[in-house]
């Protein structure tokens, strides 16, 4: 496959992630920039990742702040905008911006916002915030009108100052082939979900990254100046002690079930030819069969989407699937996991990609 420039993959980047529990964004942030890891990542779940990631700006350096993602739909893109905005300004220009759609009960639910067409709103809200960021960066008019967004106010005492750095980078989340192309279309890069094999990557995500990527730098997009990141997230168990990794092991095909049993990835299973894997597994947990659901997932689905071993066994698998593939890495670990074993298996993924390690 023949990917434009910005597309083909460097050396790669290693990403560390972090709960966002307030509690442990300090260390966190500080051992990641210690470890020499390029990025935090921090996820919106129970807490706000803008806030968290604004307080790790105090406590480091140079290491870039992401959010991986941030709720898009749960927010306006002006909302968003200032949000982003005041992250970036307090880094030093560190901030990185990951979104996502969620799904349709939370945004509606839990958010009370609006959901359809989830794809082309995405679209737009990007070229929206993007619209608000010029307007601050340059003193330009605000005029943005779009089908699902209109931002046409934007007077001297409500916009920020501009940014030496330039606006933040936004990177887009997909599964499915719609959102995956607007990724290419629109963002400056692509967040993989953890319950991606390297085969659905390599044949369902790229492919479509890569046409309207291109199709973005014929039209002399902006945004395609800056070169474009494929980020892989990788579904990682290891430990230490025999104890360690095999509970590492069954809390991760404890979530591989979880994710196998929702009908938005079922188009992953198939690209494996396991649909009926998802349907048996959406029935169980219709039912409330969650202690049967990890029991389906033998080794053969396992090992598709599961990196499994000792730390440095799981680094050497890591890099011979991804590497050539995506541009930067992080790797998801059981929720009850030692953090620093995520960060032990990216320095030994870095170990890999040095040209003495090569030689050798």
């Amino acid at each position: 496959m023949d990917r434009p420039a910005a597309l083909r993959p460097a050396a790669l980047r290693l990403d560390a992630t972090a709960s966002g529990h307030p509690a442990g964004i300090l260390d966190a942030a500080e051992r990641a920039e210690h470890r020499g890891m390029d990025r935090l990542v921090v996820a919106e779940t129970a807490y706000d990742p803008f806030l968290q990631l604004a307080r790790a700006a105090d406590r480091t350096e140079s290491i870039e702040l992401a959010t991986g993602i941030a709720v898009a739909f749960a927010r306006t893109p002006m909302t968003l905008a200032y949000q982003a905005w005041g992250l970036h300004a307090a880094s030093g220009g560190r901030a990185v911006i990951g979104l996502g759609s969620q799904v349709k009960p939370h945004i509606e639910k839990r958010f009370g916002m609006p959901w359809d067409r989830p794809a082309a709103r995405m679209r737009e809200y990007v070229h929206a915030v993007r619209a608000i960021w010029h307007s601050w960066q340059t003193g330009e008019r605000l005029r943005f009108r779009g089908e699902f967004y209109t931002h046409t106010v934007m007077t001297p005492v409500f916009s920020p100052d501009p940014v030496p750095s330039g606006v933040p980078r936004i990177l887009l989340a997909g599964v499915g082939p719609l959102m995956t192309r607007t990724a290419g279309a629109v963002a400056d890069g692509f967040l993989s979900h953890p319950f991606s094999s390297t085969a659905y990557l390599a044949e369902q995500v790229l492919p479509g990254l890569t046409e309207e990527r291109a199709r973005a730098e014929a039209e002399g997009a902006a945004w395609t100046e800056r070169p474009f990141e494929i980020v892989g997230n990788v579904l990682t168990a290891t430990g230490r002690t025999e104890e360690e990794l095999a509970a590492n092991r069954a809390a991760t095909r404890e979530r591989l079930a979880f994710y196998a049993s929702t009908p938005a990835y079922r188009p992953v299973l198939a690209q494996h030819g396991w649909e009926g894997l998802q349907e048996e597994l959406h029935t169980h947990s219709v039912r409330g069969r969650w202690a049967e659901m990890a029991a389906l997932i033998d080794d053969e689905v396992f090992d598709a989407f599961a990196v499994c071993g000792p730390v440095e066994e799981v680094a050497g698998e890591i890099h011979r699937r991804y590497a050539g593939l995506v541009t930067r890495l992080s790797v998801s670990l059981p929720e009850d996991a030692d953090p620093e074993l995520g960060l032990d298996v990216l320095a030994a993924v870095r170990a890999l990609g040095r040209p003495e390690a090569d030689a050798g």
